[in-house]
């Protein structure tokens, strides 16, 4: 069945080729995970995809997912539009399970799109990433990381390294550290930003596919930490 989910635009068979041969360690985690399978999340709109980002923060995906598909209902079971935000009563929103903080950040992003600080869809394509960094971390509740995530796996960006991910570090920190062997890893042994973008450096520019290896790399070691859904 057709999840609606898309293949990336560029070439992961190149961006393998070259970041095995810039970085041979790399390399032998691409070879021991197999094939990049990594699927670009329907694409929403930017407005879409963030108010979808706001509720899944910081709470369980299922506690999410029903939080969501309540407010879809509220709404006629469509994607609400930012005037659609801006209009519907506090008790409305409130009773679809938002938070105080999550209502006021989903308010301040349908009102941040209405005045063009968040860019329409076919205007967001055509922006360098650092501009959309920093037209979207203006919206209350969206963070870097957040926007990173959109990057990579809304608008298939092939060159995004978000080096807070646990994730990613911890991936990182199999593949090229030491990690403890008989400790679990916790955050003080992960490895620190700028260690991380020093060696990426030889990644770019394929830093997005790195990260989805070093994802990998926590599957592999048996304590997943998958990319967010």
């Amino acid at each position: 069945m057709n999840d609606g989910r898309r293949t990336v635009r560029y070439d992961p068979e190149e961006a393998i080729a070259a970041l095995t041969e810039a970085d041979p360690k790399l390399g032998e985690l691409i070879r021991r995970a197999g094939p990049f399978t990594m699927r670009l999340k329907s694409q929403h709109s930017p407005f879409e995809a963030l108010v979808e980002s706001i509720i899944y923060q910081q709470i369980h995906g299922k506690a999410a997912f029903a939080i969501l598909s309540r407010l879809l209902h509220a709404f006629g079971d469509i994607h609400p539009q930012p005037d659609h935000i801006l209009a519907a009563p506090e008790e409305m929103l409130r009773a679809c399970g938002l938070s105080a903080n999550k209502m006021k950040a989903l308010r301040d992003l349908a009102a941040k799109t209405l005045d063009g600080t968040v860019p329409t869809l076919s205007r967001i394509r055509r922006m360098p990433d650092a501009e959309i960094v920093e037209r979207l971390t203006q919206v209350r509740g969206v963070g870097q990381w957040t926007v990173e995530m959109l990057l990579i796996f809304r608008l298939g960006r092939p060159d995004v390294f978000p080096v807070s991910d646990y994730g990613v570090r911890k991936g990182f920190l199999l593949t090229f550290g030491r990690p403890p062997k008989s400790k679990p890893i916790t955050p003080a042994v992960l490895p620190k930003a700028d260690a991380m973008l020093r060696r990426a450096r030889n990644w770019q520019p394929w830093r997005s596919v790195a990260s989805w290896y070093l994802w990998r790399a926590c599957d592999l070691a048996g304590s997943a930490s998958p990319p967010p859904e």
